[in-house]
């Protein structure tokens, strides 16, 4: 996310992180299956940028039905989400 588009090639996510490539690769690969990363080839690198829109529509799910009709279950993750919302 911090990438921001232009995203990161896979061995520096894992260097950044301090996990292993093999680790790493199988996590992104769950999270391009939900579409919430996507990929694409330079060279021999593979750069994974976030989807920013899916990520905001998982987010938004969840506040809204993670809940299950009690706000304050989420209140304070609510909270947290208003204080850093990007703008």
């Amino acid at each position: 996310v911090q990438a921001g588009p232009e995203g990161l090639a896979a061995g520096e996510i894992a260097r950044r992180l301090d996990v292993p490539a093999n680790s790493l690769s199988t996590n992104l690969q769950i999270l391009s299956h939900a579409q919430l990363v996507s990929s694409r080839r330079d060279g021999r690198s593979v750069i994974y940028s976030a989807r920013h829109d899916s990520m905001a529509n998982l987010l938004e799910y969840l506040m809204e039905d993670c809940c299950g009709g009690n706000p304050e279950i989420c209140g304070q993750l609510a909270d947290t989400v208003l204080r850093s919302r990007c703008t």
